[in-house]
């Protein structure tokens, strides 16, 4: 904008107020303008808005969808896949075994055939528990109803028994620390 300058002569002061004048005009006018195009563009039809959000929505529904299904294949992969590496893991256990009946057919030394299958327990058993398998130790314990299954109850003469198990039917295993298997127990009365 410009200033009014201070000076003797009358039509030099006129002049400045005028372009003064001018300008200001200017500028109300272009503001104008502008304000009328944003209204313009910003005012739409309940009808354009509503397939605006649509139209937004759809394409929300839609990527949800695709997500929804994408996780669920994934979710399938990997419980259909998830004995995939234990699995390769007892591949040599099974060539072991194939092995030993195919030497044992021929064999009369019984001590290299009890040798032949501890070392493929061995084999089996460190294989189990790399992958966190543990087999449960109840002989003796306290009864415990969260990780036994008395199959049995025997009376027994000696106090220090009772309540206690007695013998194992079956192994118990844990696998991580959660148990897989319940031991089978006979269980001292």
């Amino acid at each position: 904008m410009a200033v009014k300058k201070k000076t003797n002569k009358k039509g030099n002061e006129n002049l400045d107020e005028k372009s003064q004048d001018t300008q200001e005009q200017a500028v109300d006018s272009n503001n104008q303008e502008d304000d009328a195009g944003k209204d313009e563009v910003q005012e739409q039809t309940p009808e354009e808005k509503y397939n605006e959000l649509n139209n937004r929505f759809m394409r929300l529904y839609a990527e949800f969808e695709n997500f929804r299904k994408r996780t669920n294949k994934e979710r399938l992969d990997i419980i259909t896949n998830a004995n995939a590496d234990l699995l390769k893991d007892l591949i040599p256990v099974i060539d072991d075994f194939e092995r030993a009946i195919s030497n044992n057919e021929d064999s009369e030394d019984v001590v290299a055939i009890k040798e032949g299958f501890s070392l493929i327990y061995n084999k089996y058993t460190g294989i189990l528990k790399t992958k966190g398998l543990k087999p449960m130790e109840a002989k003796g314990e306290v009864f415990d109803p969260e990780v036994h299954e008395a199959v049995a109850n025997m009376p027994t003469e000696d106090k220090k028994l009772k309540g206690k198990i007695i013998d194992d039917v079956e192994k118990g295993y844990l696998l991580n620390d959660k148990v897989l298997r319940y031991a089978k127990v006979v269980v001292g009365q």
